[in-house]
């Protein structure tokens, strides 16, 4: 198999061979529930997305891996081929900041007994670096984390949806689970700023999760 089905002339040959040793990785990993047709296909549109806000493209194969996987994992979900633990997606506008540590809090208190996942409307290039800070503080690292949009998919996957300031970009889809958090953004914020609004977001992670009956396995620092 090779990513020569979905063609980008603009590749170099190492970010070629990333790509085709992905969907190998990816094909292995879902054989039995998604095609080689359907995993190149999620593989190329999740590349497509990154290609244009990556600073850097030698980072691109990966990028697209990553939140490729995730959308199988979404789409498996929604076929009814999940493992039934729940799934909280968290949106923001950036997916630089609120929703990166609502997700690396809901992460480490929810530990394997549920699912989150993040994404942004008009999502950034890179991570807050105070948020980064802020969440270092209480042992949470969320710098390997990268921003990402969402897809239908991924919102049809989730079992609660909790929107972050996104309004009116945020999808909306009947008889889903919506939560709105007024949170403050943390853009432009120095780490002393962002430490309340952290906190806010932990206390609010916390009662999430006692409504879903899900322990906090893992307390967070």
């Amino acid at each position: 198999m090779t990513y020569a089905s979905h063609p980008h002339p603009d590749l170099t040959i190492d970010q070629q061979l990333a790509l085709t040793t992905a969907a190998r990785r990816l094909t292995d990993e879902f054989a039995g529930t998604f095609g080689t047709e359907t995993i190149e296909r999620f593989l190329h549109t999740s590349y497509d997305q990154f290609a244009s806000k990556a600073a850097i493209a030698i980072f691109l194969p990966l990028l697209a891996e990553r939140f490729a996987r995730q959308r199988l994992q979404a789409l498996a979900r929604v076929e009814g081929k999940g493992d039934g633990r729940p799934i909280v997606l968290f949106l923001c506008v950036h997916n630089a900041g609120r929703s990166q540590m609502a997700l690396g809090l809901f992460s480490a208190l929810a530990g394997e007994h549920a699912v989150g996942w993040s994404g942004g409307s008009e999502f950034a290039a890179e991570i807050n670096s105070a948020a980064v800070a802020a969440m270092a503080e209480r042992g949470i690292d969320i710098s390997r984390e990268y921003p990402k949009p969402w897809t239908d998919e991924i919102v049809r996957a989730a079992d609660v949806v909790v929107t972050m300031g996104c309004g009116d970009a945020c999808p909306i889809f009947p008889g889903k689970r919506y939560l709105d958090w007024e949170l403050d953004d943390p853009a432009g914020k120095s780490v002393e700023d962002v430490r309340p609004i952290r906190d806010e977001i932990e206390r609010r992670v916390r009662a999430l999760l006692a409504e879903l009956g899900v322990p906090a396995a893992g307390a967070a620092p």
